[in-house]
């Protein structure tokens, strides 16, 4: 007996994490024979838009933590021996930005990376810490400039002991840093996040300079969070290769691996700054609106927009200018145009080539670990 299938589409939604939710009515009928029963059902069809994955099970993080667990114990150990001074503030202040949690990511694309070319022995944990201390310090000399009040959920290290403390001990876990780099003895590690923190630094002041400037293309915002989120990515991953002395292929591939999921992650932060609830996201949503940043987005949203919009974020982004729901209608430019969906595949795009630069590794518990990371970095909430 055969039948033919129709389906009618009543309602579809997509959302962050690449679904598409169909509800139709099935109609199993035409092709009957005489006299049987004409039967109609309502059912739900889930449609992945990235992989075969199964959708009941979004990708987390939840892998790479279990696996770098024990290493990462050892790596929280030489953060807390390496923050401590006699001067009491830097443990307090220090000490508050790092309890504040975050995903740790950094650190564990070292360590995974290191265990996925087979290291066996622990320069990786100091070298983590290392990353660690790196990002930190740029946290704390981000939230001065951007004059944050909130991070993660909690007063930022500046709106509790102000600038000056926590610009003083950013440069502080910096020094530390470059201690535990000299102490790992590796030139080429050095040179990996020396010019790392070189990049970050460049990333910053370009930023800077392209700061409320909605004539500010697609391509100098690329190039300001490659430098200032994707670099130390890349670094953490390359550096898993360096200390297990593997080939520069596969140096070449865990740098493109960290370099995409870092402007994925970073993309995705734009979006969530519009689209996500504060309690989730951990920090107050808008903060970007409300201090003039000029993120993908918004990019995409003035070079779609007519005069009336592009006047709407002169005034709200270049002047500041800003008014009781001016965010909320920001908000509607960006979804008119679509800009929101298109970060989120530009970010889907950096995370298929950050799979596609672990394709060289054999199968194996870490290499799984890093491909759901990278598709984390894209479906994520937080």
């Amino acid at each position: 007996m055969k039948f033919l299938a129709t389906f009618q589409v009543r309602l579809f939604d997509f959302n962050l994490s690449g679904r598409l939710t169909l509800y139709p009515v099935v109609l199993c009928s035409p092709l009957r024979p005489p006299g049987s029963r004409f039967e109609e059902k309502n059912v739900t069809v889930v449609v992945d838009l990235n992989d075969k994955r199964d959708a009941r099970k979004p990708p987390t993080l939840d892998r790479i933590i279990a696996l770098t667990a024990d290493d990462l114990k050892g790596v929280n150990e030489v953060i807390l021996e390496q923050m401590q001074s006699p001067v009491l503030l830097i443990p307090q202040l220090a000490g508050h930005i790092i309890a504040a949690g975050g995903k740790r990511l950094r650190p564990m694309l070292t360590l995974s990376s290191a265990r996925l070319c087979g290291y066996t022995e622990s320069r990786h944990i100091g070298l983590a810490a290392c990353v660690e201390f790196i990002h930190t310090a740029t946290l704390l000399h981000d939230d001065v400039v951007d004059e944050s009040d909130l991070r993660r959920g909690a007063a930022t290290a500046n709106a509790v002991w102000g600038n000056k403390a926590s610009v003083l001990v950013g440069d502080f876990l910096f020094s530390r840093a470059f201690e535990l780099m000299v102490a790992d003895g590796s030139l080429e590690v050095l040179k990996i996040l020396s010019r790392a923190s070189t990049v970050i630094a460049e990333g910053e002041v370009h930023q800077l300079v392209t700061a409320n400037d909605t004539d500010t293309t697609e391509q100098d915002y690329l190039e300001v969070i490659q430098a200032k989120t994707a670099k130390l990515f890349a670094a953490a991953a390359e550096i898993g290769a360096v200390v297990s002395d593997r080939p520069a292929e596969e140096q070449t591939a865990l740098e493109t691996y960290g370099d995409h999921i870092g402007m994925a992650f970073q993309l995705i932060d734009d979006v969530l700054d519009y689209s996500a609830q504060q309690t989730t996201l951990g920090k107050a949503v808008g903060d970007d609106f409300r201090d003039g940043k000029i993120t993908l987005p918004i990019v995409l949203s003035f070079r779609a927009g007519d005069e009336e919009e592009r006047a709407f974020w002169r005034r709200t982004l270049e002047d500041l200018e800003q008014k009781k729901g001016d965010f909320k209608r920001a908000v509607q430019y960006l979804e008119k145009s679509g800009a929101l969906l298109a970060t989120v595949e530009r970010a889907r795009e950096y995370s298929r080539k950050a799979l596609d630069a672990l394709s060289i590794f054999p199968d194996s518990e870490h290499k799984a670990a890093l491909a759901e990371a990278a598709k984390f970095s894209v479906e994520r909430s937080y």
